[in-house]
């Protein structure tokens, strides 16, 4: 059976990169792929610590040598973000050198011009005639065509799953079933735009639920913002069917997302979702999705209060329609079987 090697910075339950990569390996694995996992971080079959966001990288030479011993002879490799967004430039480096001529897919979420932080770093995201590359929404396609890439767009794709539990979930919290409750299912960093989501829950009343943890850095900021919000604030993880079964609408005004999953899964679960003006945000709306925006509080207080069915029932088909499972997996059989590497 062939392998196909996924490779990232981390591997984890929560964050979005990880999750999609989860959806890939899963039609990987229905294709005839065994799959085996390489990241810096995480539960994963092959740890490399020089790999791992903003570590201290072995010296090139140790580092190549790692990552060649734990791809061993893969015969394709998924490269998730790591040779795209510069959070470890050594290690992209490194990846380069070692997949260099080599079947590869680099999938990318999030390339440095999307970032001010980043948009100085023109070296990534990483090139090579051997490999193909994906996106995940056509802006990026877009722009990564004009600087001399030849992208194919591959929507990330969602299943509905189980049901989520209501009533247990809400007990849990100890929020009451007359009570609103808005989840902020996100890890807690400066583009989340927590203070607008406060804001929000705060202005119609009801109970602000964050489901992630602070990272980047953004611990004594995001204690300061709970401290001082007027009203209940809960902070603490859940399942996501239970996030979205549990709360009464969805907060995601975030500055800047390359996707942003929640939008999307909000959609399916049938609940509304208050979305920012990220330029993805833009793309979903062409699309036709029906969004709350961040600046209207009485907007989500008449969905909270009054859902509309008929919109509900649209978001949910829109998913189906460009996010759904099997039309991900469609994209990449058909990405495979025209590089010729269908096993």
């Amino acid at each position: 059976m062939p392998t196909c090697a996924f490779l990232s910075f981390r591997f984890g339950p929560t964050d979005g990169v990880s999750v999609v990569a989860r959806t890939w390996m899963d039609a990987f694995e229905s294709f005839g792929f065994e799959v085996t996992t390489i990241a810096g971080d995480g539960p994963v079959d092959h740890l490399v610590p020089g790999l791992a966001i903003d570590a201290a990288a072995p010296a090139p030479a140790v580092l190549d040598s790692q990552v060649r011993d734990a791809l061993g002879d893969a015969d394709l490799v998924v490269v998730e973000n790591l040779a795209t967004l510069p959070l470890n430039v050594p290690a992209a480096r490194s990846v380069g050198r070692v997949l260099a001529g080599r079947r590869a897919i680099l999938h990318h979420h999030d390339p440095p011009w999307h970032r001010p932080a980043f948009e100085h770093i023109t070296e990534l995201p990483l090139n090579d005639p051997a490999w193909r590359h994906v996106t995940i929404n056509q802006i990026t396609a877009e722009e990564m065509r004009a600087r001399g890439f030849e992208t194919t767009v591959i929507y990330n794709g969602f299943a509905l799953g189980p049901p989520g539990d209501r009533n247990a979930t809400r007990d849990a919290l100890g929020v009451g079933p007359d009570d609103v409750l808005l989840a902020h299912p996100v890890r807690a960093i400066g583009r989340k735009n927590v203070p607008a989501a406060i804001d929000l829950a705060q202005a119609i009343g009801a109970t602000y639920w964050l489901t992630g943890p602070a990272e980047e850095g953004y611990d004594d900021e995001l204690a300061a913002l709970l401290t001082a919000a007027r009203g209940r604030v809960i902070h603490r993880p859940a399942e996501r069917e239970d996030i979205y079964a549990a709360s009464d609408a969805v907060l995601f005004p975030s500055t800047w997302e390359g996707f942003g999953n929640p939008p999307i899964e909000a959609s399916l679960r049938r609940r509304r979702c208050v979305v920012g003006h990220y330029p993805f945000a833009g793309e979903l709306r062409r699309l036709g999705f029906a969004f709350i925006d961040p600046d209207d509080p009485v907007a989500l207080a008449d969905a909270v209060a009054r859902p509309d069915q008929l919109l509900l029932d649209a978001n949910a088909a829109l998913v189906a329609d460009h996010f759904s499972i099997g039309r991900m997996c469609h994209g990449l059989h058909t990405l495979l079987e025209r590089a010729g590497w269908l096993p």
